[in-house]
């Protein structure tokens, strides 16, 4: 088979035959055959627009595998987040789709498969972002997948006449299409990882916990994001004020029945006033019988769900950052002075004791970023520390992401990982975030980190053992703060110098 550059290559899936082309990897050089836009699901329009995945029509000869398929529908991030977080828009309606990365294409390959489930609160993001591409990946041996999944109110949105998270049925589908496709792609359906971040991780929290998940994976990589589902109340809420705003009633017949442009407006308008450390109405997970059974959680630390998946799992240092620099929210904590500690204490449920400790392992740190960080503890730290701790029958890695980024401001802030993680550094989406001169030696080091999980099993260091910090990526200062905080306080700290954005 030839694998020059921009040399065809076909495989036969079990809907038809796919065209893809070998590309040279970025660094190396070396070519890595990649097919994108493969439909794992038919198009979610008409009757399919609130239904659950059906599984897509067959074609007749070579579908063309060279560009990414249509995104799923959303509504663009705002300014400031809009500069920081590259989010591509390909339109279409064909949205649940696929992407293939392979040094191998090729049965006898038997390879390592990675399978990555994008960020963006559920209402954002795509596979088409330059970021998470995956020749880095296909570069040192791993198949790489990446998926799109429906968003907001067309993924999440809980109506009495659709099934409930149709975003994770989506995902749960691009899992069964890689069990029964991978092994043409060189992959092998026994040695899955599936992987993560923001609401990947939450999504694959609760495919840990999906009994129709079973056995469509055999490790996972939650990145800044923990098992949870959501008040079927505030789903509701979110559900009923676009209805309110549409005028049209409350179901899933009445939504299908408005355009995309619209339902996406309405959207916007109800969640503008939300966040996940706020509040308020929003679209998400929720337990259901026919998805998500229970708190995903309070399942997996109960034991018996997914027990024997070993995990890697873990947050940055500063993950408030993001959500709290660019806005200017830091500045308007700082000017509450004394009561921004009360009051984040209050909101993340911790005592006296556990905000101690946190001084003491940031001593020079602002209110605002003491709140912060307790925040942070609420929303990621305290859920994945007690996941970890929970397990007992298969090995779970701990990390910690602590390298600061060159943007002004952002420390060492949520999603600032990726572009190490997926070795795509030179891209130049990834400087958005990273800002100039990102250590491309950190990104070697945490990239081949990730692929041996999902080659061996370990990350290549100890299993957490329930006491000691994490591994920390980026740095001996803030190895030693998360040392320190580690054993009392539940909050993972690290130097807090950063100047804020203005």
């Amino acid at each position: 088979m030839a694998q020059g550059d921009g040399a065809e290559v076909t495989v036969v899936t079990r809907h038809g035959r796919v065209g893809g082309r070998f590309e040279p990897e970025a660094r190396s050089g070396r070519p890595v055959a990649a097919f994108r836009g493969i439909p794992y699901a038919a198009p979610p329009v008409g009757a399919l627009r609130f239904a659950a995945p059906q599984p897509p029509a067959a074609w007749d000869g070579v579908r063309d595998a060279r560009a990414y398929g249509p995104t799923a529908p959303k509504v663009p991030y705002p300014q400031p987040f809009a500069a920081l977080l590259p989010d591509p828009e390909v339109p279409g309606e064909d949205c649940l789709n696929l992407n293939v990365w392979t040094p191998d294409p090729a049965r006898s390959a038997r390879l390592p498969v990675m399978v990555w489930i994008h960020g963006g609160s559920l209402t954002r993001g795509s596979a088409a972002c330059p970021v998470y591409d995956g020749a880095a990946f296909a570069r040192d041996g791993v198949v790489l997948v990446s998926l799109n999944y429906r968003l907001g109110v067309l993924g999440y949105g809980l109506f009495p006449d659709a099934p409930a998270n149709r975003g994770l049925l989506d995902q749960i589908a691009a899992l069964e299409w890689v069990r029964d496709n991978i092994e043409v792609f060189g992959g092998d359906p026994d040695r899955v990882t599936v992987f993560g971040e923001s609401a990947g991780a939450i999504s694959i929290g609760s495919l840990l916990a999906a009994p129709r998940a079973a056995g469509l994976f055999a490790r996972a990589v939650l990145q800044s994001g923990a098992p949870e589902v959501l008040p079927r109340d505030r789903v509701r809420a979110a559900v009923r004020r676009m209805a309110g705003a549409l005028k049209v009633p409350a179901t899933a017949a009445a939504f299908a029945a408005v355009g995309t442009d619209v339902l996406m407006a309405a959207q916007a308008a109800v969640l503008k006033r939300s966040s996940p450390l706020r509040g308020g109405a929003a679209f998400g997970l929720v337990a259901d019988p026919g998805s998500v059974p229970a708190d995903p959680l309070a399942a997996l630390t109960a034991g018996g769900a997914s027990d024997g998946v070993p995990l890697l799992l873990g947050w940055t240092t500063e993950e408030y950052r993001l959500w709290f620099a660019p806005t200017g929210t830091l500045r308007a904590l700082d000017r509450l002075g004394p009561l921004a500690v009360p009051l984040a204490r209050a909101r993340a449920g911790k005592d006296r004791y556990a905000v101690r400790a946190l001084r003491a392992a940031l001593p020079g740190a602002s209110p605002a970023e003491l709140a912060g960080q307790l925040l942070t503890d609420r929303l990621l730290r305290d859920p994945l520390r007690a996941l970890a701790g929970a397990r007992r029958t298969a090995p779970t890695h701990c990390y910690e992401f602590a390298w600061p980024s060159g943007i002004p401001g952002l420390g060492a802030c949520h999603a600032l990982e990726l572009g190490f993680v997926f070795d795509t550094l030179g891209v130049p989406e990834s400087g958005w975030l990273a800002g100039p001169d990102a250590p491309q030696a950190l990104a070697d080091e945490m990239h081949a980190a990730w692929v041996s999980f999902a080659a061996t099993g370990s990350p290549g260091w100890a299993a957490w053992d329930g006491a000691g910090p994490p591994r920390v990526f980026g740095g001996a200062a803030a190895e030693a703060a998360a040392r320190a905080s580690a054993p009392a306080s539940g909050a993972a700290g690290g130097p807090a110098t950063a100047p804020v954005l203005p």
